[in-house]
């Protein structure tokens, strides 16, 4: 394990690339996950030879190889739908007890800019299709697994003026995961030299603890060979989520091993997956590198939770 960092690479990194599936594609990354039925799901960013991605679902036993992948997208666009024209990009998955479904948020992108994409399914063998929910300019959106005070509430990374175009996590509520209210602040960019300077957004679902919203976000610095995508921790008060408890000041994943920094878009390390087994309180995150690959790394909730818990206010 790197000594600034929480989470321990797999030594079977990279676990799916593009020779891994039935169809010819460019690149696989960027994977949601879930646990169903005894097995890991990942809902995998695919980008063609084109250069335009649609989701598509690979299982495993345990999460880490002897994976399935199907021969068939789960999520792709729609010729009559403008907005999703060039594809969809980096879903998150939650489980949602309410509606005895999961909740797929993604990018759908168009002319227009990318926006968040909703849909829903029982086991990923079919979804419903809700369309855009935020419309552009907007991405990186999880929603909570269930309601606060009543309301939905989703985290997302809208562009605003008051940023100066630059990304920053909000919160938006809705009673019917149609209409959203106007976002408010979450998490910004920090000023200066700093690793998350240039920009944020979340990475999967925030895990609820005793302790609050635990959520892993990824955080951008630009430098003169380009930008450098490494990790964060930041934890969330669980009755209002706008509230910052804590934020890690370093990073806990970086862009270190060949495959992460060499690529289609080198320097980057993209969690969206986050699977907990509360039995050995192992975590294990799925995420991108460099644009090429999919990738996992391991930690336990309670070394996160006690990183976080003693990080500054």
């Amino acid at each position: 394990m790197k000594a600034a960092e929480l989470f321990e690479r797999h030594p079977s990194n990279p676990i799916l690339t593009a020779a891994d599936w039935p169809y010819e594609v460019n690149g696989v990354f960027n994977p949601a996950a879930a646990e169903v039925a005894g097995q890991t799901v990942l809902l995998a960013r695919v980008e063609d030879r084109r250069g335009i991605s649609h989701l598509t679902v690979a299982r495993s036993a345990n999460g880490i190889d002897g994976w399935t992948v199907e021969r068939e997208p789960l999520l792709t666009p729609d010729d009559d739908a403008a907005d999703e024209q060039w594809g969809f990009e980096d879903a998150r998955v939650v489980w949602v007890e309410e509606l005895e479904r999961w909740v797929i948020t993604c990018t759908a992108y168009g002319p227009a800019g990318p926006g968040v994409f909703l849909a829903t399914t029982v086991d990923f063998t079919s979804v419903e299709r809700y369309g855009i929910v935020r419309p552009p300019e907007d991405k990186n959106a999880a929603l909570l697994p269930h309601r606060i005070d009543g309301r939905w509430a989703l985290l997302h990374r809208p562009k605003t003026q008051s940023a100066h175009g630059q990304g920053e996590i909000h919160l938006s509520r809705s009673d019917d995961l149609f209409s959203w209210s106007a976002p408010e602040r979450v998490l910004q960019p920090r000023a200066g030299a700093w690793w998350d300077s240039l920009r944020i957004g979340i990475g999967p679902p925030p895990v609820r603890t005793d302790h609050g919203w635990l959520l892993v976000y990824h955080g951008v610095k630009e430098t003169i060979a380009g930008d450098i995508y490494r990790v964060g921790l930041v934890l969330l008060d669980l009755e209002d989520p706008t509230r910052v408890l804590r934020r890690l000041p370093n990073w806990i994943l970086a862009p270190l091993e060949p495959y992460e920094r060499t690529g289609d878009v080198p320097n980057v390390v993209f969690p969206c997956g986050l699977v907990h087994d509360p039995k050995t309180d192992q975590l294990r995150l799925y995420y991108g590198a460099a644009d090429s690959s999919i990738c996992v790394a391991t930690s336990r909730l309670a070394d996160l939770l006690a990183a976080v818990l003693a990080a500054p206010s």
